[in-house]
């Protein structure tokens, strides 16, 4: 009433602000739409005309949202006209008929004979968002127009009928046993249900707060407005040639366009959320989701906001849940992870009595879990978790987990928790990282090597290397020294090193002892990659001394993970080395055995694929905006061009002779411009057709990498993967103790007790092992994560992947392929297993 009061008192002269904000408020906070719905309904009695351009407006921002594909424009609009029709001020049946629009949309699309059933990711965008809207606004429909809304609902039944169910194994957190993949409800199924135990509950919610009640006798006096008509984009036409590829292709970029916005990761025992209602939960979720995805940038605000939801039940349990979903969603998240990181700090902040508790409590439960998280799930967990730490002075009960010595190596819970412990050594210093683990001092043993740097030719006693290779680095590093030039050293390698020593004792002695010199820090790296990278390369010209160059960088750096991954990286930034050189590095022996013990290979394989995606990415933003570019120069040539052309035709003839009728500068001028636009034109054709040039060597060289990386990955599982004729499921490798992902999520230990003194001092529930050992043999556990690598790498880039599908499939996917490595890339692509 206070704002209404205030807005009334500024309409007549400050409108349009008014308007503006008013949508801007009702888009950027959607968790007050009921509020800003009832102020339109109260200013609707005071100005029709106002009203009826909000409404005009919102229909425009509709239009264009549908027509864009911007997928929290369509949502959060229809929740405002649903909001909007509560209040009055839109007449239900509009509403009505923007639901009838988008459902019909949605049935051409997945029908097989009239439309494009790879688009069904879009068709079943269009039904989420109806059914998004009644809890917001189903009682009022039940009661208006309930005819009307039956047949939307008989509508959605029909659609569920004929649509095909969405298997979520690609994109599941968990690696589920196979069996029972695609039983389990898809998003839509589940929201489909909980609106029918709604509907049967008369549309009662708890969490959507209906303050247009308390105006409703005024309120009905207002004139209900009418929506205009809305359409939706046409789907894509069918490919001409219509194959299991072409679908596949057209799928992949109807997902990446309407991605499905969560996925539910549920962590707690139901008794911590069995009080709310079905819908109760949705609500939480999308209010939660809302406030992420608009203060995103604003980590005080987003927390603030998160914590004071307008629902009279608590709900940090669901909070929790939430955020972590979106942390680990797949393919990726919907911003960077550190934003995810600085909001659970900043709420365990707000609410330091609760919600510590609760995120220890999820750490536990995921870490009871992890031998079953998706193996970019697991990264992601240690990623955070070990930044998390950081920021509470690395304190952690690590007495409960020091049971994980007793594990093999290759126990994910112990991978874990060194891989934990090494990135906090990363974030801190290792003497740090060992005094804050004093509870459980034996975890020692799983902290990264203390050691710094390991040089060759350091000259101390337990180095065998002979005097002559001493002396030739000590040579090396005086010259650099001495500030000689990366030309004459390489005239020193050619005339003096090379002929007497061979090419590998010069290789070695050259590359270790740059490397030390640029050791002290990420600065003096820096400088001897530039001062003297033409060394490395005039030493590394082809592919087999690259990877013996990335060897030297792994020996020297053998005691130091991140050193290594940034050295390669930065070799590989300066084209010191290839992608492909660093992929055979990754697949050389040594490393293939540390594949389920050590993130250490993973990271720099990680690194190379993103650094060439990136460049593409890079490529595609620069032709499209060069294309741009090149229509606006066109654009203004063209115009000078007629400028000219009107100037000259005022031309008069006087005895005969032609005398200019207009001005000479001008016309001067104007030739000078229609000139240099020509010119400009001509030079941004010229750069576009470069970049394209360029943008076509990136994708061979892209499609060179790929094959790279999936023959080896292919060869390498062949190796070690039990016979193909065997039982092929994920679970045959597993124990056979029992269900792996078993886990008593009623444990105390885990859950329910938060009190320090009361907590054992061990989790008894270890992902449905014993806590006296990890059931899976070596070689199982090495193809279990090496498969849960190959999803990861597929789903991660599979955007670049599918357009040379049909090359990888003639070469590496083929029949010969063992089953389980095509399973996990099909998997991680999101291909339909009637495909394999």
């Amino acid at each position: 009433e206070t704002c209404f009061g205030a807005l009334r008192r500024e309409l007549g002269h400050s409108s349009a602000e008014i308007l503006s904000f008013l949508l801007q408020c009702a888009e950027q906070l959607p968790h007050k739409i009921p509020l800003y719905g009832t102020l339109i309904g109260l200013l609707n009695l005071e100005d029709e005309d106002f009203v009826k351009k909000i409404v005009e407006n919102t229909q425009n921002s509709f239009q264009d949202a549908l027509d864009s594909g911007n997928c929290d424009g369509i949502r959060i609009l229809m929740r405002f006209l649903t909001a909007l029709m509560c209040s009055k001020v839109l007449q239900p049946t509009s509403l009505v008929v923007v639901f009838e629009t988008l459902l019909s949309s949605a049935a051409i699309t997945v029908d097989e004979e009239k439309g494009n059933p790879s688009w069904q990711a879009r068709a079943d965008f269009y039904v989420i968002c109806i059914l998004s809207c009644l809890p917001w606004g189903g009682a009022e429909l039940a009661e208006q127009v309930p005819e009307e809304i039956e047949r939307v609902l008989v509508g959605i039944q029909a659609y569920l009928s004929i649509r095909r169910h969405t298997s979520d194994s690609g994109l599941s957190f968990f690696e589920d046993d196979e069996s029972g993949g695609d039983v389990e409800k898809d998003f839509l199924e589940d929201l489909w249900e909980r609106i029918q135990v709604l509907s049967s509950n008369g549309w009662k919610v708890e969490s959507v707060p209906r303050p247009h009640l308390s105006f409703e006798a005024q309120l009905v006096a207002g004139k209900s407005h009418e929506f205009g008509p809305i359409s939706c984009p046409e789907q894509p036409e069918l490919p001409s040639i219509i194959s299991a590829v072409a679908y596949g292709k057209q799928k992949h970029d109807a997902e990446l366009k309407y991605p499905q916005r969560m996925r539910r990761l549920n962590i707690f025992p139901a008794s911590k959320t069995e009080d709310l209602q079905p819908i109760d939960r949705f609500v939480v979720e999308e209010y939660l989701l809302d406030v992420l995805l608009f203060f995103n940038g604003c980590r005080k605000e987003c927390a603030a906001f998160m914590v004071g939801l307008p629902v009279p039940f608590r709900y940090e349990y669901l909070m929790a849940e939430t955020i972590f979903s979106q942390l680990l969603l797949l393919p990726q998240p919907p911003f960077k992870p550190i934003y995810y990181t600085l909001v659970i700090m900043d709420l365990c902040k707000a609410l330091p009595g609760a919600f510590p508790a609760v995120v220890a409590g999820a750490v536990r439960a995921l870490f009871d879990k992890i031998a079953d998280l998706d193996m970019e799930c697991r990264t992601r967990l240690i990623l955070w978790f070990s930044h998390h730490l950081s920021n509470f002075q690395f304190i952690w009960p690590w007495e409960e987990w020091a049971y994980v010595l007793d594990l093999p190596k290759w126990a994910p819970q112990r991978v874990f928790v060194q891989e934990v412990l090494e990135r906090e050594v990363r974030l801190s210093y290792w003497d740090k990282i060992k005094q804050s683990i004093e509870n459980a001092p034996t975890l020692e043993e799983l902290l990264p090597p203390k050691g710094g740097p390991n040089f060759k030719y350091s000259g101390a006693d337990d180095q065998e290397k002979t005097e002559q290779e001493q002396a030739l680095s000590a040579e090396l590093s005086n010259k650099v020294k001495g500030r000689q030039t990366a030309r004459e050293i390489i005239l020193w390698i050619e005339e003096t090193v090379y002929p007497i020593h061979g090419q590998e004792i010069t290789l070695s002695v050259v590359i270790q002892t740059l490397l030390d010199i640029g050791s002290k820090s990420f600065t003096h790296l820096i400088t001897v990659l530039e001062r003297y990278g033409q060394v490395m390369a005039k030493l590394c010209s082809d592919q087999d001394k690259q990877v013996m160059l990335i060897s030297e960088v792994g020996s020297y750096w053998k005691n130091n993970a991140q050193m290594t991954a940034i050295t390669i990286d930065r070799m590989m930034g300066y084209r010191l080395i290839s992608n492909l050189s660093i992929v055979r590095w990754v697949f050389s022996p040594e490393n293939i055995e540390q594949f389920h013990i050590s993130d250490r290979p993973w990271e720099v394989l990680r690194n190379a694929v993103s650094k060439t995606y990136n460049r593409i990415t890079d490529l595609r933003k620069e032709i499209s905006s060069l294309k741009k570019s090149v229509v606006s120069a066109e654009e203004a040539a063209s115009k000078a061009k007629a400028d000219l052309e009107a100037a000259e035709s005022k031309l008069t003839l006087v005895e005969g002779e032609p005398v200019l009728g207009e001005n000479p500068t001008k016309l001067k001028h104007l030739k000078s411009v229609a000139e240099k636009t020509k010119e400009e034109t001509v030079s941004m054709h010229d750069s576009l057709e470069a970049k394209e040039a360029l943008f076509a060597r990136a994708l061979d060289e892209n499609e060179v990498l790929f094959l790279s990386l999936y023959k080896n990955f292919s060869n390498v599982l062949m190796e070690r993967l039990p016979d193909a004729s065997r039982d092929g499921t994920l679970q045959s490798l597993k124990s056979v103790n029992g269900d792996s992902m078993a886990v008593d999520i009623e444990e105390p230990s885990t859950m329910e007790v938060d009190d320090e003194n009361e907590r054992p001092k061990k989790s008894q529930s270890n992902g449905g092992k014993t806590t006296n050992g990890y059931n899976v043999r070596e070689k199982e556990q090495w193809c279990l994560s090496t498969l849960g690598y190959v999803k990861a790498f597929s789903r991660q880039y599979a955007s670049e992947i599918w357009p040379h599908i049909e090359k990888l499939d003639a070469e590496v996917f083929t029949e010969d392929a063992h089953p389980l490595f095509r399973k996990a890339v099909y998997s991680g692509l999101r291909r339909l297993s009637n495909e394999l």
